[in-house]
């Protein structure tokens, strides 16, 4: 089991300012840093900054079409009066609106995609800045999603690198001897939304650091932010109820053509063969 924290603190890093295709983020975030990270600090770095200094910028013209490239699965659609929202999985396994493309803090007529491969993203970030500082730092790849049954959103982490994502705490025991048999605390969404805490949305400030939790800082190699996808067979909530409902009555109205079919087939079939054999009959 993992130490308890008795106390963390999260800072705003200063002096980021606008991200272009092409830009360095380790020289960027360790200019901006100075000499204060510390071994164990862990920074939330907005995944935008990623996409933009990976290029990942389309007009937005294609917004729309964006979207559905970036589209693997529609989990549920809602018509308003602004148009049409498309909750869809993306080709990174997450669940989001519009796939994650975003019109926000980006250039007039242009919109974001996600990083190709956010841990990757988060990985090269966090490797430049333990050469380039000398410290033991983590990083998290940070979006802005939804949740199902709650109002808001919230910041979660899509990339991670040198940071325990999952506290697996599963096969030990509660403070009075208690089994704990499903408790898996998501501390790398936790830190996402302790960052955005301080980061905002139109501060301009796109990293934050967090200290006191140098517990969940380890090597590089260990499980990046696809581990907390949930795997499709152990999705109670695959679909929103309207689709689930309209996919429901389709699949019915197909088994029920299709058995009404057989069946009115066999009783044809045994019917002709009555007749034949009545008309054999000599009377």
């Amino acid at each position: 089991m993992s130490p308890a924290a008795r106390a963390f603190a999260v800072r705003v890093l200063d002096g980021i300012g606008e991200i272009r295709p092409g830009d360095d983020l380790v020289e960027v975030i360790a200019t901006a840093a100075g000499d204060t990270l510390v071994d164990g600090d862990i920074l939330v770095v907005t995944s935008k900054i990623a996409s933009k200094a990976e290029g990942r910028i389309v007009r937005a013209a294609d917004r729309e079409q964006a979207i559905t490239d970036e589209t693997v699965r529609v989990v549920a659609t809602r018509a308003h009066e602004g148009g049409l929202t498309r909750i869809v999985e993306n080709r990174l396994g997450i669940v989001a609106a519009a796939a994650g493309v975003d019109a926000s803090n980006t250039d007039d007529g242009t919109v974001l995609l996600l990083p190709v491969d956010p841990d990757a993203s988060a990985r090269r970030i966090a490797e430049g800045l333990r050469e380039r500082t000398g410290r033991r730092v983590g990083v998290i790849l940070s979006d802005t999603l939804g949740r199902p049954w709650r109002e808001g959103q919230t910041d979660v982490a899509i990339g991670a690198a040198g940071v325990r994502v999952l506290d697996d705490l599963r096969g030990t025991t509660d403070a009075t001897g208690t089994p704990l048999s499903v408790t898996m605390p998501c501390v790398a969404d936790e830190l996402a939304a302790a960052g955005d805490l301080v980061k905002g949305k139109a501060s301009g400030c796109p990293v934050a650091v967090v200290s006191g939790l140098g517990h969940l800082v380890g090597s590089l190699d260990q499980p990046g932010a696809r581990a907390i996808v949930r795997p499709a067979e152990r999705d109670l909530f695959r679909l929103g109820a309207d689709e689930a409902m309209a996919q429901g009555m389709t699949a019915g109205r197909t088994a029920g053509y299709s058995a009404g079919r057989s069946i009115g087939f066999a009783e044809g079939f045994a019917a002709a063969l009555a007749a034949a054999e009545r008309e054999r009959v000599p009377r």
